[in-house]
């Protein structure tokens, strides 16, 4: 059955590759092959109209290349993750800009030339800062305070470039920020309809000040164990009849569950025992390598090898940790820090790998130290550097460490230390270049110095070196994979668990509900955990997945025309190291929500009920506070509550039961039982400390004003997108899903 499981996959394959070739010669047209042409949504829809494929397109790649570049600057590689990140932020950009766009018609928002220039300059006289991208990068080097005359002066140079995609590239800027001001004008306008009258402020004022001391009694629904109360399937039926349509279990968007569990693909005790057996030979071989850059590149699965202060490595968490090239558990750090110079480590895991170190040698786990730059061009001839050498050791005459601030702000070219008085604090010697570096690590505490960097001539006066000590490491690094022919084993007891075992039995149940029981049951008694996968047909998207070709088959399965609850994956779906196996648990519709999506919510609910009903009969019977928590084996707490919090200390948040306290009960008041979302409480009231009078309510006022502003461009912006009712289609698109929506 697994061999005929296998055929079938791979026969479905072909089938697919021939008709995708089959259909690119009939039309010719990548964008009619995917259905961009029939296609009732394209890439998505907003208010029903297809949102624009070149304008998607063109903020895709404009995005793709700021974060390429940020990461690119921060030495991190722009992965698939991040490609997908930044079509997003595209997708984004492009449906709000689409939302707005009949915004700012009916209300008349446009932004003229002279509004423009002041917005652009951050014109003070005018109401506007500089803007901080801007602010950032045209610094007077004499002030180190932004300058909008360098911001003039370039984009002068850029409009009459004589490179027509120089005039291009400021010409989409500024259009992009005139649609910010478009928008900041917008939501302000909105935010200033956002008011909080005199009532709210004085209500939050005494919610606040306000409070009651309480001694409570609290009996818990998990103090009596579900399996205590008798619920029928008829008992459920009617309580869903009673509470389909309450607010809690209305289904907001339309959408489609999958259950699932996964199989990993993990090394067999033999393929363990031969890879101890590898690295042990690797760690006697180290121990005596001649040449120990050789010896990596060879045997090492990750190549990287430097005799220099690069090798540095730190403990796995150290805030270090991501301005080295090496890391290696915590456990381990006494180990590092004590070894000797050609020791081995190892074999130890650093979260990717299985590694082992030599020690070549050590650097200080922390560097302080202030400098003076003497900039040089790279490409500066002999003369002008000697001309700044000459400069350097003439100040460095003059210098000490009571002055040495006072030179920074004169002379020094490193405009990003200048402030602090060029001092540079808490680094490692790898994260400077090798010449600045080896001073600030070998040199005497409070040594000034002259050291000459691929940079200019460094003044540099030595402050602090911590004694304790990083290790440098030649490293062999082994990945930890299952063989060939333990995959081959596992993909053929896959194949033997779903034709088997899972899917003939799920296929012979009638009833939907037993269908997705029943798939819960054989998963767990195969040793697997199930989790569940929820996907909004208006923008589905998937989480947790490695893969597109994964995500795709999931789509497919929830998805593809027909598509209906009970169904199953037919092969397993390789997504990297494990296989997955899934079922189609619920298709939801908007509203009121089918009997089987919200079942087994309503038992816990009705179980609830029925707890607060059999606790509150056993709460009745007393007078007395102590006397009840004497009879139910509980005890008496204490609290102080105010209203605005919502909440009872040590228990959490209970607003119906807070409520019941601030209804006008007085001191020495008991209260009836009181249902709360934690248990069942009786209260009674020992002391009110009342809020102290107030001339007005105007801090209050500000504060919840503020609050509710802050949060005005996000809510309006979700409201309007609701009501342009948005569908993201791109997933569906790359997975070759045309799924027609429901009007």
């Amino acid at each position: 059955m697994a061999i005929i499981g296998k055929i079938r996959e791979k026969s479905a394959l072909i089938v697919i590759i021939v008709g995708l070739a089959l259909l690119a010669f009939v039309l010719s047209d990548w964008q009619k092959m995917f259905g961009q042409s029939e296609n009732p949504y394209g890439y998505g829809t907003v208010y029903g109209e297809k949102v624009d494929y070149a304008k998607f397109e063109d903020a895709n790649k404009k995005f793709e290349q700021i974060d390429q570049m940020q990461l690119q600057q921060s030495g991190k590689p722009y992965t698939p993750e991040d490609q997908e990140a930044s079509a997003d932020k595209a997708w984004n950009y492009v449906v709000e800009n689409e939302i707005l766009k009949g915004e700012f018609d009916a209300l008349g928002i446009d932004v003229d030339e002279e509004e423009f220039e002041a917005y652009l300059y951050g014109d003070e006289k005018a109401g506007f800062s500089p803007l901080p991208q801007l602010a950032q990068s045209f610094t007077d080097s004499a002030t180190g305070k932004y300058n909008p005359n360098l911001l003039r002066k370039r984009i002068t140079e850029m409009e009459n470039s004589e490179d027509a995609k120089v005039q291009a590239d400021w010409l989409d800027y500024k259009n992009s920020l005139m649609e910010d001001r478009r928008k900041e004008k917008y939501y302000n306008i909105v935010a200033q309809g956002v008011y909080v009258t005199k009532l709210e402020a004085e209500d939050e004022y005494f919610g606040q000040k306000e409070v009651k001391n309480i001694s409570f009694v609290l009996k818990r629904y998990d103090q009596i164990p579900d399996a205590e109360i008798k619920v029928s399937d008829s008992d459920v039926q009617a309580f869903y009849e009673k509470h389909k349509e309450d607010k809690k279990y209305q289904v907001r968007e339309n959408a489609r569950d999958l259950r699932y569990f996964e199989i990993l693909n993990k090394p067999s005790k033999t393929d363990t025992n031969n890879f101890n057996n590898t690295m042990q030979s690797i760690i006697e071989e180290f121990k005596s390598a001649p040449n120990d850059s050789l010896f990596v590149m060879k045997n090492s699965d990750v190549k990287f090898y430097s005799s220099s202060k690069i090798a540095t490595a730190v403990p796995i968490g150290n805030e270090k940790e991501q301005n080295v090239q090496q890391r290696y558990p915590q456990y381990l750090d006494t180990t590092f820090k004590s070894a000797v110079i050609g020791q081995i480590v190892g074999p130890y895991d650093n979260g990717s790998n299985i590694v082992v170190s030599k020690v070549l040698g050590f650097t200080p786990t922390r560097l302080k130290a202030r400098h003076i730059l003497l900039k040089t061009d790279q490409a500066a001839d002999k003369k002008s550097v000697e001309k700044k050498q000459k400069m350097a050791d003439s100040l460095l005459a003059l210098i000490n460490k009571t002055n040495f601030e006072e030179f920074v702000k004169k002379y020094s070219d490193d405009q990003g230390s200048v402030p602090t008085g060029g001092l540079i604090d808490n680094f490692l010697e790898a994260q400077m270049v090798p010449e600045f570096g080896e001073f600030c690590a070998t040199k005497p505490i409070g040594t000034i110095g002259t050291v000459k960097t691929m940079y200019g001539i460094h003044i540099i006066e030595v402050l602090e070196r911590d004694e304790t000590k990083f290790p440098v490491l030649a490293s062999v690094q082994k990945s930890f994979k299952p063989s060939s022919e333990t995959k081959d084993f596992l993909e053929s007891d896959v194949y033997d668990l779903i034709e088997n075992k899972i899917e003939p039995k799920i296929t012979a149940e009638t009833s939907l509900s037993k269908k997705i029981a029943l798939f819960d049951t054989l998963a767990k008694k195969s040793g697997y955990d199930v989790k569940m996968l929820s996907i909004l047909e208006n923008s589905p998207k998937l989480y947790g997945f490695n893969t597109s070709t994964a995500e795709e088959d999931l789509l497919n399965l929830a998805f593809s025309e027909g598509a209906v609850v009970g169904d199953i994956t037919t092969s397993p779906i390789k997504d990297k190291d494990r296989y997955i196996i899934a079922i189609v648990s619920s298709i939801r519709k908007k509203g009121v929500p089918s009997f089987e999506d919200v079942e087994a919510e309503m038992k816990r609910d009705l179980i609830k009920e029925k707890k607060a009903e059999r606790i509150k009969s056993e709460m009745a019977k007393y007078k007395d506070l102590n006397a009840l928590a004497s009879g139910l084996a509980l005890q008496v707490m204490n609290a102080d509550v105010n209203f605005s919090a919502g909440q009872i200390n040590g228990v959490g948040p209970e607003p119906t039961v807070v409520g019941a306290i601030f209804s006008g009960l007085k001191d020495g008041q008991r209260t009836t039982p009181l249902v709360g979302d934690m248990g069942v409480y009786v209260i009674r009231i020992d002391k009110t400390t009342k809020a102290p009078a107030a001339a007005n309510y105007e801090t209050e006022r500000k504060q919840l004003l503020t609050g509710l502003r802050s949060n005005a461009r996000n809510e309006i912006y979700i409201a309007l997108k609701d009501k342009a009712n948005v569908i993201d289609n791109r997933r569906f698109l790359s997975a070759g899903i045309l799924f027609e929506r429901e009007d």
